[in-house]
Parts: C-alpha cells; structure tokens; sequence
C-alpha cells in the first residue's frame, strides 16, 4: 500500500541529497485526466509544472519539488508551522480539485514524496489495482463533512420539586454561573427556615449542577447520534472521525460529533435539507450543527470497509 515517504529523499548511497536535487511529490492518483487542467497550478513548488506520470492503466499527478525542502528534518520542521502547514494543505488540495474536477481522482496524503518518477512509478505499480477499486467506489460521489458541538451559552435546566421535564430559555450568561447565582439565595432562605445547615444545601447545589451537567451531555450525545443515523440513510457510506479538542475548535465549542459522508452527486439538497429539518426539531435545541462540502472523498480512499468507524 502507498504511503507517504517524507525524509525519503536521499541519494542511492544514502547520503543527503544535494541542493540541485527534486524529489517527486504525488498529490493524485487519477484515470483518464486532462493534463490541460493542471496548467499554471503552483502545487509545492513555484515554476515546477504540475504534470501527469502513468503507471499502469492510470496516471500520478505528480511535480518536482526541491529534495532539500522536502527532506525529513526540513519538511518535519516546516509542518510544525501551522501558517506553513495551512499553506501547504491548501496547494494540496487545489492540485487534487482539480483534476477530480475532470476525472476520477484518489487524493493521496500530504507530503507522499519519492526520490525519483522511477522510484514513484515502481511503487505505485503494486496498488494499481487497490487504486482501481476504490476510484470505482468513490466516482461520482462526493464528500460532506458534518459535525456537531453543544451549544455554548445555554443554562442548565432547572430542577422544581415536581416530575417531568422542564425547559430553560436561552441565556447569554454561562451555565454554571447562572445555576449558583439564581438558586443560592432562595435555598439559602430556606435553609435557615428549616434548619439545615448551609454545608448541605451547597452540597445539593454542586449535586445538582453536576447532573444537569450529565443530562446536557447525555442529550447532547444522543442528538448527536441521531444525526448520524439520519445522514447514513442519505449517504452511501459515513464515518465517525476523532473529535477535535477545544484547542482547535475554540474555547467552550465541545465537539459531540465529527462524521464524514460519501453522498452520491445530485444528492447534495436531500442531506442539507435533513440538517436543516434536524435543527429545528424538538431535542436538538442544545446542539449547533456544522456542514461543510462538497468535498474530494478524502475519507474514503483507504480502500477499507466504507461504511467503517474510523
């Protein structure tokens, strides 16, 4: 199976390679593209073409880039720039829309480098035929992403001495402030009316900030859930990703889901028009849905089972 090969460009006697040296750089495996449309792509390499390699019964989209930027230390220490690593996931990218914009196109990862076209043509060789069947899978499909954050800045629910469920208009005040400033000072009248002593009634305050805490997430998780079941009834295939930290999505934006979904060309309106229906439905109040598309199927090119969790 392919893989990407940063740190791989060295001389044949395994040394360095020299300043004057390219390695070659594969951003596509495609069948049948026009090489016209990879005309004035800047790629990786700025005054390098963008060009095609066959291997087989199909074609790399491939350019030579400089072996000195693309070494393992270098390109290691280029990529834990995140300004660099945007500006390189984007040329990435657009060498790979477009040439899936005119052919089918199995977007490879980033940095998937050989020394030589020789070196890439060997390798590529050996997954003509993993290459072959996924493409056959992919075509004519698109990919959405879609994901699903709990939605800041609501309260939680408030808990009366009767059954049943209650509901909470939203608030721009955080949650857990909200909770002990609107119930300390009646519960604390009361306290003082019947006796208990002011350490209990905190500990029933912080007993149930923290189930309401639990509820929201539970109901969070299971909205969640069914927006994932939704979406797989429209998609060919879907697959949970790894949630992303609130690193990446900003400070109180907890992710509750984070799918990708290969959907049949044509079929784009039915799965907005479920995301819409499922954001004002009843119980997705405390969820905000994010979609994001149409996209190269990126998730869906390990050849693996498609409809797999990932």
């Amino acid at each position: 199976m392919t893989r990407p090969l940063p740190g791989a460009v060295v001389t044949p006697d395994g040394h360095p390679a020299t300043t004057t040296a390219t390695a070659t750089y594969v951003f596509a495996v495609c069948h049948g593209c026009d090489p016209a449309v990879l005309t004035g792509l800047a790629g990786q390499a700025a005054g390098a073409p963008v060009r095609l390699l066959r291997f087989g019964s199909l074609e790399a989209v491939v350019q030579d880039v400089p072996a000195e930027m693309f070494g393992e230390e270098a390109l290691r220490e280029r990529l834990a720039d995140r300004a660099e690593l945007e500006h390189c996931a984007r040329a990435h990218h657009a060498v790979i829309a477009a040439a899936a914009g005119r052919a089918p196109t199995l977007p490879l990862p980033l940095a998937t480098l050989y020394l030589s076209d020789e070196r890439a043509r060997a390798a590529l060789r050996e997954d003509e035929n993993r290459f072959r069947s996924v493409m056959g899978r992919i075509a004519g499909r698109v990919e959405w992403g879609v994901k699903v954050y709990a939605a800041p800045g609501r309260p939680p629910p408030t808990r009366p001495e009767r059954t049943g469920p209650t509901t909470t208009a939203p608030t721009t005040t955080a949650p857990t402030t909200t909770t002990l400033t609107a119930t300390a000072p009646p519960e604390t009248t009361s306290a003082a009316r019947t006796g208990t002593r002011p350490g209990h009634a905190y500990l029933d305050r912080a007993r149930g900030a923290r189930r309401a805490r639990e509820e929201r997430q539970e109901a969070g998780l299971n909205a969640a859930a069914s927006v994932d079941r939704a979406l797989r009834d429209i998609a060919v295939a879907g697959r949970r990703l790894r949630s992303h930290d609130t690193g990446v999505t900003g400070a109180g934006r907890v992710q509750l889901l984070n799918a990708a979904y290969l959907v049949d060309e044509g079929r784009e309106a039915d799965l907005i028009g479920a995301v819409e229906l499922l954001r004002t439905s009843p119980g997705y109040e405390r969820v905000e849905l994010e979609v994001t598309g149409p996209w190269v199927p990126y998730s869906f090119v390990d050849g693996g089972d498609l409809d797999a969790d990932q």
